[in-house]
C-alpha cells in the first residue's frame, strides 16, 4: 500500500467536533513537527475500523493516520475536489489539497524516519527485510513462506546461523583452529549422524502410506480403555470444536459393542476417531506404542474413506462429522498436520453443498436437534479453516458475506433430542457444553479478517488495521478470562480455558510480526514488539493442567505452530536484549528481564526434548535453542561464543541421542547402524532434517517436526 494512493479520513459521529479536531491536530503535530496538522475529512469509501490502544506509546500519532481508504476513480477531466459530495464547500476542497500535500511530505521523509514506517504495510516490510523486490515471492521447499518463517530473517538469527555452521562443520571451521575445538566439531558431526540414523529407524514402524498396504482392521481397544478415552474427548476437545451431539454419539457407541454388525463403516470410523483423539491425552500411550500406531492407521483409513467415491454416506452430516474429526486428529497426531488447509477446501465445499452455510430457518423444515447440529458443525468448520489459514499462510477462501448461519443456542446436549420442539437458550454468561464455541464465534470475524489481510493476494496490512484488530483479539481473550472466572464451579475445566485462549491469542503474533521486527529501528512499533512477546510468554505459561501440557508436548498442526511462534519470539527477544546490554554495558543494572527470558527459553528447550520423547524426531529445535542460550550467556560474560555454542550443541545432541535410543529400544527396533535403511524411510510427517543454516534450520516445514 502506497500512502500516496490513499486519503486521510476520519470515522465516527464525533469526527467533526472541535475537541476531536484539536486532539487529532495534536496527534498530527507529534507525527511530523515540521508540517502543519492534518485537516478533518469525512469518510469517502466506507467505514474502516479505528483504534486507540491505551498502552501504545504513541497513540495520538497513530490515531492521526488511523483511517486509510483507497481513492475512488473519477470521471475523465474531473478533479477529486469536483467529485466530492454535493454541498461540499470550497474551503473543504482546499483542506483536501492541503491533506494531499501533507501525504506527499510524509512520503518524502528520509527512509530512516519513524513516521515513514507508518506508510509501509506488513508485506512491504517483510519483503524489504528479506531483500526481495515487491514483485517477488519466496518459496521454501515448494511452499510459500509462512508468516512465522519471516522471523528467521532477523539479523540476530543470522549471526547464530553463522556461528553454528562454524561450530558444527565437522572440524573444517576456520574459527575452531585448536585441536580441542576441532575434536568437538567432529564429535558434534558424529552425534548428529547417529541421531539421524535412529530417527530413520523409528519411522520404519510408522503406518505406510502406500496404496498397496492391506486395509487395517477397524477394531477399538478394550472397552474399559475406550470408555475413558471417549470421556476425555468430550471433556477436552468437544467444547471448543462442536462436532457431535453427545447423547446421540453414546447411543451409536453402545451399539458398536452390543451389535457390531449393525454399525456402518462410517459410524465405526467416527467412533474410532473419537477414541483416538481422546487417546492423545492418555498417559499410558507412548510415542511408538501399538495404540498410537493403530490410531494413525485409523486416520489414514478415514482419509481414504473420505477421498473415495462420493456416495450418500459421505455427503451428509455424518460424513462432515467424520471429516472434521479426521482434520482434528491429523493435527493432533502429526499425520499431514501441516497440510490440512488443502483438506479444508474440500470440507468447506461439502458443507456448503448440503447447505450448512445457510441458517436452517431458510431451509426445509427440520427438527431442532438437526438445526442445532448444523449450526455447531458449520462454525467448527470455520474454526478449523481459519486456524489452518493462519498456519499455512494461505487465504481462507471464505468471507462473512458467504454465509448467514446463526450461532448455536447456549444449551447443554442433554436438553435437546429428536423430539424437542421448543428450546429456551440459557443466558450467554451461563456455562454450557456450547459456551466455549460461542466465545470463539464472537472473535471469528476479527480472526477471519486477520488471515484475509495476512494472506490475501491483493490485501495490504496497514498498521492502523493491526492496532484495531489487535484490540479486538485482546478483548476476546479478556472475555474468555472473565467467563472462566465467573464459571469456575460450573464444570468448566482448565483445559477448556487454555484451549479457548490459545485458539484466539495465537493470532496476535503473525498480526504484529512484520511491525515488531521493525521496533528496534522504529520506536513507533514498540507496541507490536510488546504484544508478540506477551503472547509468546502466555503460550508458555498456561493455566496448569496435565491434559493441556500433554497436548502441547505431543500435538502437531496448529498446536505445534503456536509453539513455533513462541519459540521464535522469545529467542529473538533474548538475543536482542543480550546484544543491547552487551553494547551499552548495562548488564549489571538490568539482569532481571534477561534472566526471565533465559528461564523461559530453558522451559521451551525442556518442552522440545519432551516432544522428542513423545514422538518427534527433529533434533534441530532443542539444539538451536541451546545455542541461543550460549550466545545470550556470552553476552553478559563477554566471552567468545563459538566454542561455548559448540559445547551447548554437543550437550543437546547427547541428550537427544539418549532419548531417541531409549525409544528405539522400547520399540525393539534393529540397530541404527543397519545399512538397510534408505531415504524412503523418511516419508513420515516429521521428516528427516538436513543441516541447513537458514530459515529451514530454525523454522522447519511442519513435516519436519
Amino acid at each position: 500500500m502506497e500512502l500516496g494512493k490513499f486519503a486521510i479520513v476520519y470515522v465516527g459521529e464525533n469526527a467533526a467536533s472541535p475537541a476531536r479536531a484539536q486532539k487529532d491536530n495534536e496527534g498530527a503535530a507529534i507525527l511530523s513537527p515540521t508540517t502543519s496538522p492534518l485537516p478533518r475529512h469525512e469518510v469517502i469509501d466506507g467505514d474502516l475500523p479505528t483504534t486507540g490502544h491505551g498502552h501504545y506509546p504513541s497513540a495520538a500519532s497513530v490515531n492521526s493516520t488511523a483511517g486509510l481508504a483507497p481513492q475512488a476513480e473519477y470521471p475523465a477531466g474531473a478533479s477529486r475536489d469536483e467529485t466530492l459530495s454535493p454541498g461540499r464547500t470550497q474551503e473543504t476542497a482546499s483542506d483536501f489539497r492541503d491533506s494531499r500535500r501533507h501525504v506527499r511530505n510524509i512520503e518524502e521523509l528520509p527512509a530512516l524516519s519513524p513516521v515513514r514506517g507508518l506508510t509501509e504495510t506488513g508485506r512491504h516490510i517483510l519483503t524489504r527485510q528479506a531483500g526481495l523486490r515487491d514483485s517477488e515471492i519466496s518459496l521454501k521447499k515448494t511452499r510459500l513462506l509462512r508468516w512465522s518463517d519471516w522471523m528467521g530473517t532477523a539479523p540476530e538469527f543470522q549471526s547464530v546461523y553463522k556461528c553454528f555452521a562454524e561450530a558444527c562443520g565437522g572440524g573444517e571451521s576456520t574459527s575452531l583452529q585448536s585441536d580441542e575445538k576441532k575434536a568437538l566439531a567432529v564429535e558434534i558431526d558424529d552425534l548428529y549422524k547417529k541421531c539421524k540414523r535412529i530417527a530413520k529407524n523409528l519411522k520404519v514402524n510408522r503406518p505406510s502410506r502406500c496404496l498397496s498396504s492391506p486395509r487395517p482392521p477397524l477394531e477399538p481397544p478394550p472397552r474399559e480403555i475406550a470408555d475413558d478415552m471417549v470421556v476425555v474427548y468430550f471433556r477436552c476437545f468437544e467444547p471448543s470444536h462442536r462436532i457431535l451431539h453427545e447423547p446421540s454419539f453414546w447411543a451409536e457407541y453402545r451399539r458398536l459393542w452390543e451389535d457390531p454388525e449393525s454399525v456402518s463403516t462410517g459410524q465405526r470410523l467416527k467412533i474410532l476417531l473419537v477414541v483416538g483423539i481422546g487417546s492423545s491425552l492418555y498417559d499410558e500411550s507412548g510415542p511408538d506404542s501399538e495404540l498410537r500406531n493403530k490410531v494413525q492407521q485409523w486416520i489414514y483409513t478415514a482419509q481414504a474413506w473420505l477421498s473415495g467415491p462420493l456416495e450418500k454416506d459421505r455427503l451428509d452430516i455424518h460424513g462432515l462429522q467424520i471429516h472434521c474429526l479426521t482434520v482434528l486428529a491429523r493435527q493432533i497426531f502429526s499425520v499431514g498436520g501441516d497440510l490440512v488447509w488443502m483438506s479444508m477446501g474440500s470440507l468447506v465445499n461439502r458443507a456448503m453443498q448440503i447447505g450448512l452455510h445457510r441458517d436452517p430457518k431458510h431451509l426445509p423444515s427440520m427438527s431442532l436437534l438437526q438445526a442445532e447440529v448444523r449450526r455447531r458443525l458449520w462454525y467448527t468448520i470455520l474454526e478449523l479453516l481459519v486456524q489452518s489459514s493462519l498456519d499455512s499462510a494461505m487465504p481462507p477462501r471464505i468471507s462473512l458475506e458467504d454465509f448467514d448461519t446463526e450461532g448455536p443456542s447456549n444449551n447443554n446436549d442433554d436438553e435437546i433430542d429428536e423430539l424437542t420442539t421448543a428450546l429456551q437458550p440459557r443466558p450467554r454468561e451461563t456455562y454450557t457444553s456450547t459456551a466455549m464455541q460461542l466465545l470463539l464465534i464472537d472473535s471469528l470475524p476479527s480472526r477471519l479478517r486477520i488471515v484475509q489481510l495476512l494472506n490475501g493476494l491483493h490485501s495490504e496490512l496497514a498498521y492502523p488495521d493491526v492496532l484495531a484488530l489487535s484490540s479486538e483479539i485482546t478483548s476476546a481473550c479478556q472475555a474468555c478470562s472473565k467467563f472462566v472466572t465467573e464459571n469456575r464451579g460450573a464444570g468448566l475445566t482448565a483445559f477448556q480455558r487454555n484451549m479457548c485462549d490459545y485458539l484466539v491469542r495465537r493470532f496476535l503474533i503473525p498480526l504484529h510480526c512484520p511491525f515488531a521486527s521493525e521496533a528496534r529501528t522504529n520506536p513507533l512499533f514498540h507496541y507490536s514488539q510488546k504484544v508478540t512477546l506477551d503472547a509468546a510468554l502466555a503460550f508458555m505459561s498456561p493455566e496448569p493442567d496435565d491434559y493441556f501440557s500433554r497436548l502441547m508436548a505431543t500435538g502437531g498442526g496448529m498446536f505445534r505452530e503456536g509453539f513455533r511462534f513462541a519459540t521464535s519470539v522469545i529467542a529473538l527477544e533474548l538475543l536482542v536484549q543480550a546484544q543491547v546490554q552487551r553494547g551499552d554495558g548495562t548488564f549489571q543494572h538490568s539482569t532481571r528481564q534477561l534472566d526471565f527470558l533465559k528461564q523461559n527459553l530453558h522451559d521451551i528447550t525442556a518442552l522440545s526434548w519432551e516432544r522428542i520423547r513423545q514422538g518427534e524426531t527433529n533434533i534441530k529445535g532443542p539444539m538451536f535453542l541451546n545455542i541461543v542460550l550460549a550466545v545470550a550467556n556470552s553476552a553478559d560474560k563477554d566471552a567468545l561464543c563459538e566454542f561455548t555454542m559448540a559445547q551447548n550443541a554437543r550437550d543437546s545432541l547427547v541428550l537427544c541421542h539418549d532419548i531417541l535410543e531409549a525409544r528405539a529400544r522400547a520399540a525393539s527396533l534393529p540397530s541404527p547402524n543397519d545399512g538397510s535403511l534408505t531415504s524412503s524411510s523418511l516419508a513420515g510427517d516429521q521428516d528427516a532434517f538436513d543441516l541447513e543454516f537458514s530459515l529451514d534450520f530454525f523454522f522447519p516445514i511442519g513435516s519436519e517436526w
